[in-house]
């Protein structure tokens, strides 16, 4: 891993003009995957090679909501996928033929599960938020089941029996075929990942800000932060309600490609899983979480043979990686968030410039009578 360390040190030593200038290829080689199919890493012929870059997307945009949670504010939580489940059901319960409200445009629905999933959030967190550690996992833990029975006993949301023809984006192909069908994962592929970058970049910002300073320092210690004079409650529930946005967000957008929402999506092992992919790519990192979610939504793809062994192949990788590498693939630095990147360059790249800017370090002290002057 040293030498992902080095390149890790050469990006952030880098001006942010040229890291834009890298990026930008980059996410044209992203978008033109489905496009492309390269061998290397197309799937068997059975599977949907673009509906599969679609899962990993999606399930990209969920890890960078759990790892708001996880990764940056320190909170286990083990029922994110309560939160992608009141997505879907938003999605659903707002454009599907078998639903009794009011229908609105598809993607209408975005905003609405994103505003439903904060306010689930913060009536979750609100009275549970002030428990640590193993206490506040199983609270969550428990949240992830009530919402999956809740969808089980509840009538209008009918249980295993579900809503189909959930809606869609608008718009046509020149065949005349709708542009996102079910089966057209391209174009859903192509719509996460705009979504998704807008939320990386919404995401650093909130980082390198006073809320994400205060996030990790909840993380490291929240009796110190607190001490320090950090709300740590009320920033906790800053995390929870962004994170159970961006989850329940994922959720409207599998919904929607999928068109079809039932309570057999949502249980507990899955939950689990999201969770995997945080601490495989390593939590607290934004590209160690999309790197883990993609390894965690793409392998049982690739690999059809192994799907039903995905829980056993992902408990033993985390296990490996917990003896051997605990921060996991891409974990998070310790370092500056707010000017990190002038601090760096400062007292690694150019200690010169430093002692320029400091002159107390460059005159030499004087010894006279009586002491130093």
């Amino acid at each position: 891993m040293t030498g992902i360390r080095g390149l890790r040190d050469r990006w952030n030593s880098l001006p942010r003009a040229q890291q834009w200038l890298w990026l930008i290829p980059l996410v044209v080689l992203i978008y033109a995957l489905p496009v492309l199919n390269p061998p290397l890493i197309t799937t068997e012929p059975g599977t949907n090679f673009p509906i599969a870059m679609f899962d990993a997307a999606r399930f990209a945009l969920l890890a960078i909501g759990l790892n708001v949670v996880v990764g940056q504010a320190g909170l286990l939580d083990l029922g994110y996928v309560g939160f992608f489940a009141v997505g879907a059901y938003s999605a659903a319960l707002l454009t599907s033929q078998d639903s009794a409200l009011t229908h609105i445009p598809y993607l209408w629905t975005l905003p609405v599960a994103m505003a439903v999933t904060m306010l689930a959030g913060l009536l979750l967190g609100g009275p549970t938020l002030r428990l640590r550690g193993d206490y506040l996992a199983i609270v969550t833990l428990g949240f992830g089941e009530i919402i999956r029975l809740l969808a089980t006993i509840v009538g209008p949301l009918k249980g295993q029996v579900g809503f189909q023809g959930v809606g869609r984006p608008p718009g046509t192909g020149s065949d005349g075929e709708p542009l996102f069908s079910n089966a057209n994962g391209t174009t859903w592929y192509w719509l996460v990942v705009t979504i998704t970058i807008i939320v990386l970049l919404a995401m650093g910002n909130l980082e390198r800000s006073r809320v994400g300073r205060a996030w990790i320092a909840i993380r490291e210690d929240e009796d110190a932060a607190q001490i320090m004079g950090v709300p740590t409650v009320r920033f906790k529930l800053w995390a929870f309600v962004i994170g159970a946005a961006i989850g329940g967000l994922s959720g409207a957008l599998f919904a929607g490609q999928v068109g079809f929402v039932n309570n057999q999506k949502f249980d507990v092992p899955t939950s689990v899983l999201f969770l995997a992919a945080v601490i495989l790519g390593g939590s607290g990192n934004k590209v160690g979480a999309l790197v883990g979610a993609f390894l965690v939504s793409y392998i049982p793809n690739r690999f059809v043979e192994l799907a039903g062994y995905k829980y056993l192949i992902f408990g033993v990788a985390l296990i490996v990686l917990m003896a051997f590498r605990p921060q996991g693939l891409l974990g998070a630095r310790q370092r500056l968030l707010a000017y990190g990147r002038q601090a760096y360059q400062r007292l690694i790249g150019k200690p010169e410039q430093l002692a320029a800017d400091n002159p107390m370090t460059t005159e030499p002290s004087q010894t006279v009578e009586g002491g130093t002057r």
